[in-house]
This record gives structure tokens, sequence and C-alpha cells, in this order.
């Protein structure tokens, strides 16, 4: 008999009330009303997309990466398991307790990724952050993003304004990235919109598809040339 759901934490928001469930040790759901978000059993694109974001970097000294989007931190376990000690990285995280979450229940499944030194994590919009950036300037330059949100680009995405995915945030994003750098992004699906939209941009694209059955969510790398 499969063990009941039990709601360690739930939190009213503008989209609807947001829970945290477990059921045995490492099984546990981030739902918002009855979509499931994230699933901690169901987590192989999460950790691609950080994996590749990331694996130009081992060997670079002291690299800086943006990463929009905590959820359980798997994304976040991965792009850390790529850096070196010296690596900085930023997370854009919309709501706190999910920041809490992460340091709390969840620490154990991801070797504590949020509590890593090498971590500072931003309530805030990773769109925010990369306009930030770039009105900055060279010192505050990415050499790697990676998006992680739980809406990815899809074919209903407004093609010029949408804030993460349009063609002014690719701009965006660019302008962002240091020589070299990736953008890599997760979605629930392929969109061919998306991708042109990151060719036109001036980068090279490559899309996988992890897993060999069953739903298989697309990971876009788009490096800068």
């Amino acid at each position: 008999m499969a063990q009941p759901w039990i709601i360690i934490e739930s939190i009213t928001t503008d989209e609807g009330i947001l829970e945290l469930r477990q059921r045995g040790e490492k099984d546990f759901l981030i739902m918002i009303g009855s979509q499931v978000l994230m699933n901690s059993l169901a987590n192989r694109s999460e950790v691609m997309l950080g994996r590749l974001g990331c694996s130009h970097l081992k060997d670079v000294a002291s690299p800086r990466v943006l990463v929009g989007g905590l959820g359980m931190g798997f994304t976040l376990r991965a792009v850390l398991d790529s850096l070196p000690a010296t690596a900085q990285v930023t997370v854009a995280e919309l709501n706190p307790v999910v920041h809490r979450w992460c340091l709390g229940p969840l620490a154990t499944i991801t070797g504590n990724a949020a509590g890593d030194p090498r971590v500072s994590v931003e309530i805030g919009d990773v769109a925010e952050l990369i306009r930030q950036g770039v009105a900055k300037g060279n010192e505050a330059r990415f050499d790697a993003i990676v998006l992680d949100l739980y809406r990815g680009p899809h074919a209903r995405t407004d093609q010029r304004d949408d804030s993460l995915y349009g063609s002014r945030a690719i701009d965006n994003m660019r302008n962002a990235l240091n020589p070299g750098g990736i953008v890599a992004v997760w979605g629930e699906q392929y969109d061919e919109g998306f991708d042109k939209r990151l060719r036109s941009a001036g980068f090279t694209v490559t899309v996988e598809r992890p897993g060999r059955g069953g739903l298989r969510h697309a990971v876009f790398l788009a490096r800068l040339k």
C-alpha cells in the first residue's frame, strides 16, 4: 500500500496554494494548486541542464554563473558539481519559502546545494538581475546563465517582449555573458520559435532531449560565438 503524502508546509501565493509534500525519505513534491511543479524522483532534465550549462567552466578560474529558479535544488547541485571551488553562483528565486525549503527538508536530497558557500540567493526576478548585469558592464558579466523555471519557452511566447524568452530578453542575456558563455534553458518541450530567436541573436544552438521514453523535456544550449 502506497504511503500517503504529508503536507510539510503550504502558503498562499498570487497563483494559488504553494505546497511542499513528502512521502517517504526522499520522495517530495512541490505543488501549486493541483499542479505538480517538481518531483524529487523525476529530475533527469534538470540535472542535465545544470551539467551541460556549466561543463565548459570546470577549469576556468573564478567563473560567474547565474541560475534562474531554485526549485528543489537539483539543477543547482549539478551546476555546483561542474564548477571549481572558486566559482560564484547567484540564484534568483521569486519565493523566499522555496529557499527556506531547500535549506531545510530538501537539503538532504541535494547535499545542501543552497547552503554551499559558493552560492548567494537573491529573492527576485532573474530577468531583472540579467538587466542589472548588463547595466553594470563587463565586471558583472556571467560565464553561464541557466534558466530552470517551471514555465519554459512555448509556442504562445511573445516573440519580442516576453521577459525571459522573447528576442529582447535574449539580447539582454547575450549582453550579460562573457565571450564563449552559455545560456542553458529548460523547456517542457521543444519550441522552434525560441530556437530560431537564439540563433538570430548570434548563438550557436543545440537541443538535448534526455531519456529514451515517456515525457522528454528539452534542454536548450546556446553558446555565444
